[in-house]
């Protein structure tokens, strides 16, 4: 069994470093040797759970090859409550051990898993937020005749 560390941001244009720097210092503050975790990494959404390291992640949690799982934030996994709680209780319930290093959260019992529960949550309405404001934004820009769609070439939507 072993520890892993998790990082994503949420575009191929962002950096994992400060995320792998603060897990990296977490682990050699709490007695890991480096150099027997398991790094996962992604470059990709959270909304998207066919993230190629997070399914990497989720397979050797499943294989039991993991029983630790380091996040620089709970919503680095997952940004959906229920996406979210679901995750968090089939990993404890297979008894792997997740920890949130900058929230402090340990989540190997039962009120760990309900403060996850509700950041979860709060995660999931921040994500609403900002649509939210993206959409204002955009009706705005219409009304002042200064939008007009995505350029050519920038959807994220594959072409049908």
């Amino acid at each position: 069994m072993t520890t892993a560390a998790y990082i994503r941001v949420s575009s191929a244009s962002q950096n994992l470093a400060s995320q792998k720097a603060q897990l990296s210092q977490w682990l050699v503050a709490h007695g890991h040797d480096l150099d027997q975790v398991q790094w996962f990494t992604d470059k990709d959404s959270g909304k998207d759970l066919q993230r190629k390291g997070f399914k990497a992640l989720e397979k050797a949690v499943f294989n039991g090859e993991v029983d630790t799982v380091i996040v620089y934030k709970l919503d680095r996994l997952v940004r959906s409550m229920r996406g979210g709680i679901n995750l968090i209780s089939q990993w404890c319930e297979q008894g792997v051990r997740i920890v949130s290093i900058t929230q402090q959260l340990d989540l190997s019992g039962t009120v760990g898993k309900m403060v996850a529960g509700v950041l979860f949550g709060i995660a999931e309405i921040e994500r609403e937020y900002i649509r939210e404001r993206q959409a204002t934004g955009i009706s705005a820009a219409k009304a002042r005749g200064i939008y007009t769609g995505r350029k050519a070439g920038t959807t994220k939507g594959n072409p049908a």
